[in-house]
């Protein structure tokens, strides 16, 4: 019974997220978040060498990071983080325990960036401090249009940026 009860959330939360069309005043303050992110994080990055503006001239490097972005981080990270583990805001749910799910949704985000057989400088604080700053835009996104969609464009954008910007796919050591 309370198998079927967990299983019943987790479709109501990604019926509700996908289904949820973003208004403008979302995609407003999801390009507002954008830029937040870009007025705190660039120049922090820069100054201690982080990020460096090294823009990929490849069209073709472009259109495979742009896809692959948008599969892996952007929509698989935002499923599993914001839609599957955080209430849908029309989830009822007592105010105490959404926050909880909140917290420990953007605790699992940091960790995940943890593991194992990640690169190594994501175990780096700037990349951790990005990504922390990123789950909170994503779950803010996120929890304000009531839609999954503007956290995947928000990230996937944040990816796209940093990959073929500012240096991230030489962090990698190679092409995405």
């Amino acid at each position: 019974m309370n198998h079927f009860r967990w299983h019943s959330r987790i479709l109501y939360r990604l019926r509700a997220s996908t289904r949820s069309i973003p208004s403008r005043t979302s995609w407003v303050w999801t390009i507002v978040a954008l830029c937040v992110y870009g007025v705190m994080v660039v120049p922090f990055g820069m100054s201690i060498g982080f990020l460096k503006f090294q823009p990929e001239l490849n069209p073709g490097q472009w259109l495979n990071v742009a896809v692959g972005s948008f599969l892996m981080p952007g929509l698989s990270e935002e499923l599993m983080f914001r839609t599957f583990l955080i209430p849908h805001p029309t989830e009822p749910m007592p105010p105490l325990v959404r926050q909880q799910w909140i917290f420990g949704s953007w605790v699992l985000f940091i960790l995940f960036h943890l593991l194992p057989w990640t690169p190594s400088f994501f175990h780096e604080m700037p990349f951790l401090w990005g990504a922390g700053l990123l789950g909170i835009l994503c779950t803010l996104s996120y929890l304000q249009s009531r839609s999954m969609w503007t956290a995947v464009f928000i990230h996937w954008a944040i990816v796209v940026q940093w990959l073929l910007v500012w240096g991230g796919l030489e962090k990698f050591g190679s092409s995405w």
